[in-house]
């Protein structure tokens, strides 16, 4: 299972900065994030090399955050590499509340973190398609 650290961020000026340091400080490695906000606070979304450790540091500096279950899914690194996995999306009707890539591009494939409504019945639908998630193992992910 890769899971998603979520951290509510005051839109202050370096606030990423220290996170990312805090992060860095303690060793773990970022594979993923992705910034979302509105006028009053922002939400960083990230994936790391060691979700729990993370979230400890992160507590320690009393950030509030989540940890959320995400499905990655490699997809070939090319023009439209993606598409199949967007048209199985369609074809099941599950509606897609967020995704972002992957820093990690390996072996001609790049990897797209979804986090979708249905997540049992997008599963079920990438595997009448050939289409397995990546599992954490695979990204180097604790």
């Amino acid at each position: 299972m890769v899971y998603q650290i979520s951290v509510f961020l005051e839109n202050r000026a370096g606030q990423l900065a220290e996170i990312t340091s805090a992060l860095a400080d303690n060793g773990i490695d970022l594979r993923a994030m992705s910034i979302a906000e509105t006028a009053d606070y922002g939400i960083l979304r990230m994936i790391v090399d060691d979700a729990q450790k993370a979230t400890a540091v992160l507590m320690e500096h009393e950030y509030l955050l989540t940890m959320t279950p995400v499905l990655v899914v490699s997809v070939p690194d090319v023009p439209g590499g993606i598409a199949p996995v967007l048209e199985t999306l369609a074809e099941g009707d599950i509606d897609i509340e967020y995704m972002y890539s992957l820093f990690t591009h390996t072996g001609g494939k790049a990897y797209i973190v979804f986090r979708v409504g249905e997540a049992e019945k997008f599963v079920s639908l990438l595997a009448t398609h050939g289409i397995t998630p990546t599992t954490a193992d695979e990204l180097g992910i604790h």
